[in-house]
């Protein structure tokens, strides 16, 4: 049997931007003592031909063999402390180096480059916000392009309706509890990560103007629309 976590469904690759590429697939995991199965995505950044991969989801050989047309795997970054359970398909199958915060549960993964807020990036005109208040790290990679793009993993997400990739049961119980919702906060990070309000006041100096996030749809022209989530949540 493969170490690997399974290739699930998942959609076709989009160029959302130029050179910046988004991918939904799917993720069950057990929460509360059942299973549920909801959207995951991943974000593909390409400059000079290499591609790197951020909050990877594992694609299938037909999805592989599109993801290798548009260029070399060369980085793997992990951003979200909750993520990651397909990185090792992606350093082992491509040589990619691995890219990870200080403190995130990697297990037996080499950190070939940590990442830290004014620190080497894996592609040029990019800067990172660190959530300083979590109990499990976090963080946010700004791409200069196109106004400010941020990339975000569980913090920002932009669920705004369920797409094929949930089952029903998951779908009842996250309209139960609230999770879809635009320009939003990840419920489930603000209660495993505890994240408080010093860290949104400074993301609010933060500008860009779209966000692709772990979970949802991409999200343009959404500042305003997650500066009101900081204030519903924080008050700020």
């Amino acid at each position: 049997m493969s170490d690997y976590h399974p290739a699930m469904p998942h959609g076709a690759i989009q160029e959302v931007f130029p050179d910046v590429f988004f991918v939904t697939g799917t993720m069950r995991a057990e929460f509360f003592g059942s299973m549920w199965q909801f959207n995951r995505n991943m974000t593909i950044v390409r400059e000079n031909g290499r591609l790197t991969l951020i909050n990877t989801v594992r694609l299938d050989d037909a999805g592989l063999a599109e993801l290798e047309k548009l260029g070399t795997v060369a980085n793997v970054v992990r951003i979200g402390d909750m993520h990651g359970v397909d990185d090792r398909f992606y350093i082992d199958r491509y040589g990619a180096e691995f890219w990870a915060m200080e403190g995130m549960g990697v297990g037996d993964l080499k950190v070939d480059h940590v990442l830290r807020e004014g620190g080497p990036m894996p592609f040029s005109n990019a800067s990172m916000f660190t959530f300083n208040t979590t109990t499990r790290p976090e963080c946010i990679l700004r791409l200069d392009r196109e106004g400010g793009i941020m990339i975000a993993c569980d913090s920002l997400q932009n669920w705004v309706a369920p797409d094929e990739f949930f089952d029903d049961e998951t779908v009842g119980k996250m309209k139960d509890i609230g999770f879809f919702a635009p320009t939003s906060l990840g419920l489930a990070w603000l209660q495993g990560s505890q994240p408080q309000a010093e860290d949104f006041v400074r993301l609010k100096q933060v500008p860009f103007r779209h966000a692709l996030c772990g979970h949802g749809e991409p999200a343009r022209d959404a500042m305003d629309g997650y500066h009101a989530a900081f204030n519903r949540f924080f008050q700020v």
